[in-house]
């Protein structure tokens, strides 16, 4: 903990609990090794690539990683919510290890091999919605979503698509024109892919003030004015394909909008012939404490998105739609790579392992993360630290909203980043997400313990932020 700065009582930490599940930092940071490395990716890699701070990785276990330079982190990004069980769960490392020995690729877009189908009969039992289902593979998130939208026009001969401001969908052309997060995701590369219109997503803290009443009407309003605006002015009802959105956005704040908003799209979608399609890329997979976000709301998707903890850091993407909807041709769709068998592999082994305790772990670990975090925020100006303005989440998909003061609401995207690079110094790997919030998205097997220390640097962190 720093030196100089006094630390509230309440925060003052657990020295053997922080010896015995803590980072360990040796070198300044970059360290020597770590430093050499950036200079040589610097010279030669993409700066299209987004690197928040000088991480250097060498391997990972569990929650921890290990930089080029021996210093150990606590990993609360999970390589963006991909490494769900751990950085190399041995499950998955045995199956990946003896599907490796066996074959390495078949393409399946031209022939058969028994692990395609075995993993969609598992995901089927997970599906958020009534059976029989079909599946494709891929091989990120962005190409669950093509295929989600190349599907939806095939399947209804319709042309238009509905997506949310704040949306994250991927990077590829199609993908791409279906989000709506961050300018310049979207600078220079146009023009999109048409037919494509954005509308306002329930991001309650930004849109509405109130107590729970409040958030289900601005909840329900959102959904609203699809129908009865953009329905009765410009965008005929009978034209639009499918409504494509995040059960809880992910790139957008880890913003989680009333369950209202999502069961009045399913009643929109219904009434107008619409699909529905559910972005799961981020929030599937058991982080939430459920196998997919949308089944805290009861509500029955069309076509469901997969990737990112599917299979433990193995690219591996599913677009899973009802059975009668995947009804397109051979020739209308295909990969070359999507559903290659060392990926289905991890992903069996992942299932298992998300079933058996990750899931749960998700569920118990996170609430009680949640329920320490939301005494973190200030009410009426006046509360415990005042540049803490909100905190959502399910399980351990949990956002922490930065501002200037939480009169003002004003968003604080400095003061959020510089919490980011404190907590890196410290030991502790975390990712913003939207204008100004934190994620939390560690593995799902983070000990209580792991998250207990996250949380204190987190919160040593917040108040250096505050009075710097």
């Amino acid at each position: 903990m720093s030196a100089t700065l006094h630390i509230p009582e309440a925060v003052v930490p657990n020295a053997q609990l922080h010896t015995s599940f803590g980072p360990k930092i040796k070198t300044t940071l970059p360290g020597p090794n770590a430093a050499a490395i950036i200079a040589r990716d610097e010279a030669l890699m993409s700066p299209s690539y987004t690197r928040d701070y000088p991480l250097v990785v060498q391997s990972g276990r569990g929650c921890r990683l290990t930089d080029v330079d021996t210093n150990e982190f606590l990993d609360f990004t999970a390589g963006i919510a991909v490494n769900s069980t751990g950085h190399c769960h041995p499950e998955v490392v045995a199956a990946i290890q003896a599907q490796a020995a066996k074959f390495l690729h078949m393409s399946g877009t031209d022939f058969y091999y028994d692990l395609m189908p075995r993993v969609a009969e598992r995901l089927s039992a997970l599906a958020p919605m009534a059976g029989p289902h079909k599946f494709y593979y891929g091989n990120s998130g962005a190409e669950a979503v093509e295929c989600a939208l190349k599907l939806a026009r095939y399947h209804t001969g319709r042309q238009h698509i509905i997506s949310f401001l704040g949306s994250f969908h991927g990077r590829t052309m199609g993908a791409l024109s279906l989000t709506a997060s961050k300018p310049q995701q979207k600078r220079r590369f146009g023009p999109f892919v048409p037919g494509v219109t954005h509308v306002r997503y329930p991001y309650v803290y930004r849109g509405c003030s109130g107590g729970p009443q409040a958030a289900e009407a601005f909840g329900l309003g959102c959904a609203r004015y699809i129908e009865d605006k953009l329905f009765k002015t410009h965008l005929p009802p009978e034209e639009v394909a499918a409504i494509i959105v995040e059960p809880i956005q992910g790139e957008g704040g880890y913003v989680v909008p009333p369950n209202i908003f999502l069961e009045e799209i399913r009643r929109i979608c219904d009434r107008h012939g619409i699909l529905m399609i559910v972005d799961e890329v981020q929030s599937g997979a058991g982080r939430t404490g459920k196998w997919t976000a949308i089944e805290h709301t009861g509500v029955q998707p069309d076509i469901v998105t997969m990737a990112k903890g599917i299979a433990s850091g193995m690219p591996l993407s599913v677009c899973m739609a009802k059975a009668h909807i995947m009804d397109w041709v051979p020739g209308s769709h295909a990969s070359t790579f999507g559903g290659n068998p060392v990926a289905l592999a991890a992903c069996l082994a992942t299932i298992e392992i998300i079933e058996r305790e990750a899931m749960a772990n998700a569920a118990v670990v996170g609430n009680a993360a949640i329920e320490r975090l939301q005494t973190w925020v200030s009410g009426e100006g006046i509360g415990k630290h005042p540049i803490v303005g909100d905190v959502r989440g399910r399980g351990l998909m949990i956002g922490v909203e930065i501002v200037k003061d939480t009169l003002t609401r004003t968003p604080a995207p400095d003061l959020r980043n510089r919490i980011v690079d404190l907590a890196f110094e410290r030991g502790l790997l975390l990712l913003g997400c939207g204008e100004t919030s934190i994620r939390l998205c560690p593995p799902l097997v983070v000990k209580p313990e792991e998250m207990e220390v996250a949380l204190d640097i987190l919160e040593e962190c917040v108040i250096i932020a505050a009075h710097n």
